[in-house]
């Protein structure tokens, strides 16, 4: 079985991922390494290239492609679900578990880390609140399709190993 961890940036999917995976011993992926090894690039220069459709495009191809053979975790990008029938690819093909964590606290992890986050680069604390806040609403519809939720205390490696527990 795939696990497939969907939510925000800044929501700790890769955290989460690689935790999970060592708890299960179970094999993981980001999503995001995968599409720079696919292109030779970074994500902040296939977008500052190419553009968001080109990104996209190349997103939903190496999702589509990933080769599993056993059961694994995949972190995926913030954006994925919301692109290209993505988050009804992922609910066909694997369990979808959306990483649901407050904006202010996206915000924060996300400012600590600007020079990989080509979103928010030469933006204030503030825009960052304000796109982050926007962006949630916009890809909420599509994090809600996630056959699981996670959010608040939830979002501790017991319960999510609960989940996982319930199809391995």
């Amino acid at each position: 079985m795939t696990f497939f961890l969907v939510g925000m940036m800044g929501s700790g999917k890769s955290h989460w991922a690689k935790l999970l995976a060592e708890k299960m011993q179970l094999p993981w992926l980001d999503l995001d390494t995968v599409i720079e090894e696919n292109e030779g690039s970074t994500i902040a220069h296939l977008f500052e290239a190419f553009g968001e459709p080109y990104f996209r495009q190349k997103e939903s191809q190496a999702l589509q492609n990933i080769q599993l053979t056993q059961a694994a975790i995949i972190a995926t990008g913030g954006g994925t679900p919301c692109f290209l029938n993505n988050m009804d690819w992922m609910n066909a093909h694997g369990i979808t578990i959306w990483i649901d964590e407050p904006v202010p606290i996206l915000v924060n992890r996300a400012m600590q880390q600007v020079a990989h986050r080509p979103a928010i680069q030469n933006k204030s604390s503030t825009e960052v609140a304000q796109l982050f806040t926007e962006r949630y609403e916009t890809r909420k519809p599509y994090y809600e399709l996630a056959k699981w939720h996670v959010q608040g205390t939830n979002i501790h490696i017991d319960y999510l190993l609960s989940i996982l527990q319930q199809y391995v």
